[in-house]
C-alpha cells in the first residue's frame, strides 16, 4: 500500500496529552495522522486507519488507577472492532497512560480472557511522579516498532508518570514473556546494561527493567517512555552545549511507517 493512501488515528478522551506531538512526528514521516476524540468513532471508523495509537496523559484523570477506565471503555465499546483491526495486523502502540489503558483493556501482553489484565502497571516504587530522561536497551525486534533498530542498542527518551512500575502475576509469567521475545525495551544505564532494578536508572522498580511490551504477534506495543517528546533534535537535552541531530523516539514511528509502506 502507498503511504499516501494511510493514515494514523490518534484517539483522545478527557485527560488525554501528547496528541498532537504525536500527530506531528507521524506527519513528519509522511504518515497521514487525524486525532479523534472517542465519541467521534462510529461503526467502521478504523477500518479507515492503519494505525492506532493510544497517547499519554491522564485518561479520565486516572481514577480508580492509571488507564483503568478508559482501559473499561476500549474493551466494552470496541472490542469487536479493535480485535478485527489488530487481527488484520494492523498496528497498535499505547504511550505511558496509553500503555496502561492497553494493559488495562487486557490487550497487552495479550493472553488475556475477556478483557481481564494478567498484569499491571504500579505505582512507582519511589512513591512518586518520575519525569526525567532516561536509557533503554532494546531486547527484541518481534515488532514492527523496533524493526529499525539494533537489538541491544541503547537509546535516550523522557519518562513522565507515576504508575509504571510493570508487574507479572508470577515468575513463570515474566519467563514466558521473555521467551516469546516481547519485551521490547528495558531500563538501563548509560554504558547500555540493563539496569537490574537500580534506581535511578530504573525509574519505577519494573520487574526486568520492563519499559516495553508487545503481543506475541507483534503489532500491539506499550511504552512507558515518550518517543514523541524524542523525536526531533531540538527536543534533546543539551549536552555539553550540543544536542543530538535527530531523537531517538524517532526510530519507533519510523519503524512503524516502514511496516504501513508494506502492508
Amino acid at each position: 500500500m502507498e503511504l499516501k493512501k494511510s493514515k494514523a488515528c490518534v484517539l483522545r478522551v478527557g485527560g488525554t496529552n501528547c496528541d498532537l506531538e504525536v500527530k506531528v512526528a507521524l506527519e513528519e514521516l509522511g504518515l497521514k495522522t487525524d486525532i479523534l476524540h472517542m465519541n467521534q468513532l462510529a461503526d467502521g471508523t478504523l477500518s479507515n486507519y492503519q494505525m492506532l495509537v493510544f497517547p499519554g496523559g491522564f485518561s479520565y484523570g486516572d481514577y480508580v488507577r492509571a488507564g483503568a477506565i478508559w482501559g473499561k471503555e476500549i474493551f466494552t465499546k470496541l472490542r469487536k472492532e479493535l480485535g478485527k483491526f489488530t487481527d488484520d495486523g494492523k498496528l497498535v502502540i499505547g504511550i505511558c497512560n496509553g500503555f496502561q489503558v492497553l494493559v488495562e483493556a487486557g490487550l497487552l501482553p495479550g493472553n488475556s480472557v475477556a478483557g481481564v489484565p494478567t498484569a499491571s502497571l504500579a505505582n512507582n516504587s519511589s512513591a512518586k511522579y518520575e519525569c526525567r530522561w532516561i536509557y533503554l536497551r532494546v531486547e527484541s525486534r518481534q515488532t514492527p516498532f523496533a524493526r529499525t533498530i539494533k537489538v541491544w542498542d541503547t537509546l535516550w527518551m523522557p519518562i513522565g508518570h507515576g504508575e509504571g512500575r510493570f508487574i507479572l502475576p508470577s515468575e513463570e509469567a515474566l519467563n514466558e514473556l521473555v521467551k516469546e521475545n516481547q519485551v521490547i525495551f528495558r531500563y538501563a544505564m548509560p554504558d547500555g546494561r540493563p539496569a537490574d532494578g537500580r534506581y535511578p536508572h530504573n525509574p519505577n522498580g519494573a520487574a526486568y527493567d520492563i519499559a516495553g511490551i508487545c503481543n506475541k504477534k507483534g503489532n500491539v506495543m506499550g511504552m512507558m517512555p515518550h518517543p514523541e517528546r524524542a523525536f526531533f533534535g531540538w527536543q534533546t537535552p543539551s549536552q555539553r552545549g550540543k544536542r543530538k541531530a535527530r531523537g531517538d523516539g524517532r526510530c519507533v514511528f519510523e519503524g512503524a511507517v516502514e511496516y504501513i509502506k508494506k502492508y
